[in-house]
């Protein structure tokens, strides 16, 4: 689909683990598509519901690896409890067809959206989210709390870029913690994105400008029809961002003097 879109990199960044980077990176291998290696983390508590990507981490970092090990397994335990609250209301969803959806290690809430439309509870992935398990629902379950501060620690020791996702966009909006964050690591922010505004654009812009970080951006493709069908390559990245992005990651593994710590 990339390839199809005219693209010339792409950024994995799937919730809380690092899987699918091998066989990514395998399936463009020749085609000339960059595949950077990266990890998009929810921090979520009093301060509200965030979420930090990692841009150019080690996959086999041990550090990062441990810790999105403990949140995929949170994860499980998370759904599991998410199915049988949706049972108990009435909505008779199996654990295995959730599990089943994931196709892999990382289960979340988009899966126990998928077999509620599945079952012909909803009639959209996002009225699953608005009306049952989205944060202010009645199936909601809370997952395993990382701060920002132990969030982009992860990131960083993993020798990635940390990066604050969509923050004009999150509940509620992250925009003015962003100097904090600069104070704990924070080393750029998702600037363009599909719900930035033009007045959202120029502010976090202005905030890059005035704490020197990398303005980043993506379309935050979930895969087809979910969350809004996002489309794969939807927005407009400048491609400076790029290669910002790429030499503050080979500056930081020169100041190392070798590759990320394992």
């Amino acid at each position: 689909m990339a390839l199809e879109q005219g693209l010339a990199a792409i950024a994995l960044t799937d919730h809380d683990t690092l899987g699918g980077v091998g066989q990514a990176r395998q399936a463009t291998d020749g085609t000339g598509l960059e595949v950077i290696a990266g990890v998009e983390v929810n921090s979520e508590g009093d301060w509200g519901d965030l979420h930090f990507l990692g841009y150019y981490v080690d996959p086999e970092n041990d550090f990062l690896r441990e810790r999105l090990q403990a949140m995929r397994d949170a994860r499980v335990g998370r759904a599991r409890n998410m199915v049988e609250r949706l049972r108990n209301m009435g909505m008779a969803l199996e654990w295995d067809e959730v599990r089943a959806k994931a196709r892999g290690e990382s289960v979340g809430r988009p899966h126990v959206a998928r077999a509620l439309l599945d079952r012909g509870y909803v009639k959209s992935i996002q009225e699953a989210f608005d009306r049952f398990i989205g944060n202010d629902g009645p199936a909601y379950v809370p997952r395993l709390r990382l701060t920002p501060p132990e969030t982009i620690r992860a990131i960083t020791e993993a020798g990635g870029i940390a990066v604050i996702a969509h923050p004009a966009h999150s509940n509620p909006p992250a925009v003015e913690r962003i100097p904090e964050f600069v104070g704990y690591g924070l080393r750029g922010v998702e600037v363009y994105y599909p719900h930035h505004s033009p007045e959202d654009v120029e502010t976090l812009l202005g905030l890059c400008r005035e704490y020197g970080l990398l303005a980043t951006g993506g379309s935050d493709f979930h895969g087809r029809g979910v969350l809004g069908e996002m489309a794969l390559g939807s927005v407009d990245v400048p491609w400076q961002c790029l290669e910002r992005l790429r030499e503050a990651a080979r500056m930081r593994i020169a100041s190392d003097g070798h590759n990320p710590r394992r």
